[in-house]
């Protein structure tokens, strides 16, 4: 096989789906522990947009360190502490779940970074939006059977199996991490910018998330998508409680199968041309409002409504995040690509863990429904944004 499909990029999408396993079943775990412990939904936000949220800070500073040590290196010491932070999950309390959050959120910032800009810099501009669908496709395969675990044992009360998938995950993911091999070539070159002057350019960047009209646009919408994915995450688990016949495991799991049919099906057919295409991205954002708004009916019209919004979650995830990524990857200036790129990833991090952080409090104040009929209305607002009556060429290029 040739392009992402060949068997260098195979592998390190198998080394995703095994790093990305743990998260399958602890998105379901901590809110459904913390709740039996007590702790408010503002809490519960805070432990599970904790993880994220250092993913953002750190993701700016990983592509200096990566180029400076080799991306071989940081992996594997970041598989280390990945490892840690799992075995903590089995053996602490709310308190320990967050310091577990906080390290992987900074495994995090450094895994994706280096296999995503890795992808974007190895492959040619006609499999580009192949690879990086192949990533997130494979990221998202856990989702599939990770949150029935995790219904199965909670329901069951068999914290030691909970404890004993956390340490296998830790030492699979690192046995795969040590045996992985990747061209650094690429990455080296790609990042002398950002080696000459990193300093200065993180500096330029953060102005660019305003100046540059490509950034600005796909950041917006990204950041808001994400709010409503990470609110999703967050507090279906509980709010599943309260919908007849409703299963959070089930929601997940067809949310998650989506995606990844989908991001399969669909590679080839995610603009790949450098052109923003308005209407395929004003329809993506009414798939995630659609969702929303069914999502947050469900608790009045039943399951049914409650799985179709997990359908429509997850076709506009599978479109959102590669589109986005791919035509930045055009039209941002290549001396500066991959630092802003990571800016941009960023914004998508931070909108998950404001999925949690900002919609807690909302849902303490009101109700879960009322609280994901804001992120429907959210949703139908980035429709405007996604709108742009301009033809964006291949050829344009932010100065």
């Amino acid at each position: 096989m040739k392009g992402a499909l060949a068997w260098p990029f195979l592998r390190l999408y198998l080394l995703t789906l095994f790093y990305f396993s743990g998260n399958s079943i602890l998105n379901v775990m901590i809110p459904l522990k913390g709740e039996a412990l007590g702790a408010s939904n503002t809490t519960i936000g805070v432990i599970m947009g904790a993880y994220l949220f250092t993913t953002m800070i750190f993701r700016p500073w990983a592509g200096g360190l990566i180029q400076r040590h080799g991306p071989i290196k940081v992996l594997r010491v970041i598989l280390v502490v990945n490892g840690v932070a799992l075995v903590m999950y089995a053996f602490t309390g709310l308190g320990g779940y967050f310091v577990a959050r906080v390290l992987q959120g900074v495994c995090t910032a450094f895994f994706s970074m280096a296999l995503q800009l890795g992808i974007i810099d190895a492959l040619p501009d006609k499999d580009r939006s192949q690879g990086i669908s192949m990533y997130s496709l494979f990221s998202y395969l856990p989702g599939m059977i990770g949150p029935l675990l995790a219904i199965g044992m909670w329901q069951t009360g068999e914290m030691n199996m909970f404890a004993a998938i956390m340490i296998a995950i830790a030492v699979l993911t690192g046995v795969v991490g040590y045996t992985a091999k990747m061209d650094t070539k690429s990455v080296e070159a790609a990042g002398e910018a950002e080696q000459r002057n990193q300093g200065a350019a993180m500096l330029q960047s953060f102005s660019q998330l305003v100046q540059n009209p490509h950034l600005f646009k796909s950041s917006v919408l990204m950041l808001s998508a994400s709010l409503i994915f990470g609110a999703i995450t967050t507090f279906i688990p509980l709010y599943a409680a309260q919908i007849e016949s409703g299963s959070a495991a089930v929601y997940l799991m067809l949310q998650a199968a989506v995606v990844v049919a989908a991001r399969f099906a669909l590679r080839k057919k995610i603009p790949s041309d450098g052109k923003w295409h308005s209407f395929f991205m004003m329809g993506t954002m009414l798939l995630l409002a659609t969702a929303a708004f069914s999502v947050s009916q469900a608790a009045v019209a039943g399951a049914v409504l409650f799985y179709a919004g997990a359908l429509l979650m997850g076709a506009a995830q599978a479109l959102l995040y590669p589109t986005l990524t791919t035509y930045l990857s055009f039209v941002l200036p290549k001396e500066d690509r991959n630092v802003l790129i990571g800016l941009f990833i960023a914004m998508a991090d931070l909108g998950v863990s404001l999925g949690g952080i900002v919609m807690g409090p909302v849902a303490d104040l009101t109700s879960y429904s009322l609280m994901y009929m804001v992120c429907a209305i959210l949703g139908a607002a980035m429709m405007l944004v996604a709108y742009d009556r301009r033809s964006l060429s291949a050829g344009t290029r932010a100065e």
